[in-house]
């Protein structure tokens, strides 16, 4: 499967890459995989499903452009490194399917899959791809660069950071090992896949960001970074945003460069910008919100010893405004309609609160622990809390 950058991607330093259009992968991180594993019930509606490991290799094509290629039947321990002539596709195909009729490990499904797959589809071909390999486009640390003003461009009609991440992400990847190496990536649900326009809020959670296995300047940059940052005084700030404007077709974006700017006031202004479609508030959303981040910080007050370090907290909403007392027009809005109960319950279909990157989370029991922590996530805990504050006072 070729994997391309996932487009939607606002926050974070680690590429996230599209596997199929429910599903993305990330490197692999034991202390993550670890939290997956044993994921408290309670917590599940709010982390995306965890899917699998995937083993996935690097490619450069005739003309020296890198790519990743993901080998669902190939394992590292029962492949090594891969034969060359697994860059050709119908090749790729052909081999998967022999291995996999070869092990009789879950075939049947595995192939079921693949038939799915759009493997004519290149990369080259995808919008990404034309945008990574254009050579006139220039990727900074700070990927939206101001003007004279000091104000971000904020037409784009893709969010840069995704694109961003990807590149640093291949270049660090073909400088440290040899192609057709083996590495293994998480495979996640991708919980944007049912919105048209993803309207995301990314939001770094708590008070302290280091984990308990950073380096000494490590944690020093990250409390640097925590007290000249809203992270102190409200337990949140902001790491990545991008909001569909109808009137353009374009997305405003926001990056970490931003967030970390921002005022608790500015913050707050930031936030309205986020429910804000270039027109008006959007205001519906403001209840639905509310009610998934209370009842996301009643599950949280009742995990004991978890310490979510340098976790995010995404918001996502349609950019797309649903048209009033109509009947759904078509299947694909009748299934996102038919999980709502009530008619009040319609609204919560429309926004989506979740938890991600758990790389640093740390919990008793835990694989890779290395403190034990007693009580609940209490710098967490003041962040949400003062989040549903901000968003309460919006409201009224």
């Amino acid at each position: 499967v070729l994997l391309e950058p996932f487009v939607h991607q606002v926050g974070g330093h680690m590429s996230m890459m599209k596997y199929d259009e429910h599903t993305v992968c990330k490197p692999l991180v034991s202390q993550e995989l670890s939290f997956y594993e044993s994921l408290p019930l309670a917590m599940r509606q709010f982390t995306p499903q965890y899917k699998g490991i995937v083993s996935v290799y690097l490619k450069k094509d005739s003309l020296g452009n890198l790519t990743l290629l993901a080998s669902p039947s190939l394992q590292a321990e029962n492949c090594g490194r891969l034969d060359n002539a697994l860059g050709d596709s119908s090749v790729t195909i052909w081999h998967k399917r022999k291995w996999a009729a070869n092990t009789g490990t879950s075939a049947e499904h595995t192939l079921v899959k693949w038939s799915h797959t759009q493997l004519t589809k290149t990369f080259k071909d995808s919008c990404p791809g034309k945008m990574l390999l254009r050579p006139d486009l220039q990727y900074h640390t700070d990927s939206l660069l101001e003007d004279a003003n000091g104000n971000q461009p904020e037409r784009k009609s893709y969010n840069p950071w995704g694109l961003h991440c990807h590149r640093q992400h291949l270049n660090r990847m073909s400088s440290k090992h040899n192609e057709n190496k083996l590495h293994q990536f998480l495979l996640l649900e991708n919980v944007v896949s049912k919105y048209n326009y993803p309207c995301i809020l990314d939001l770094k959670m708590g008070t302290r960001q280091h984990g308990d296995d950073a380096s000494e300047e490590k944690k020093a940059r990250q409390i640097k970074k925590c007290e000249q940052s809203t992270s102190a005084s409200l337990g949140v700030r902001i790491c990545g945003m991008q909001v569909y404007q109808p009137d353009t077709g374009h997305f405003l974006c926001k990056d970490k460069y931003y967030g970390r700017k921002l005022s608790p006031e500015g913050f707050k202004q930031t936030l309205c910008q986020f429910l804000c479609n270039g027109n008006h508030l959007r205001t519906d959303l403001l209840e639905p919100i509310i009610l998934q981040l209370k009842a996301l910080l009643s599950v949280i007050r009742k995990q004991s010893s978890y310490r979510f370090y340098s976790s995010s907290l995404l918001i996502i909403y349609d950019g797309q405004e649903p048209k009033e007392n109509t009947a759904p027009l078509d299947n694909h809005l009748h299934f996102q309609k038919t999980n709502c109960a009530t008619p009040h319950g319609s609204h919560h279909s429309r926004v989506d609160v979740r938890m991600i990157d758990f790389a640093h989370t740390t919990f008793k029991g835990s694989k890779c622990n290395h403190t034990t922590y007693d009580g609940p996530d209490h710098g967490y805990i003041f962040g949400l809390e003062n989040l549903i504050k901000i968003l309460q006072n919006i409201s009224e």
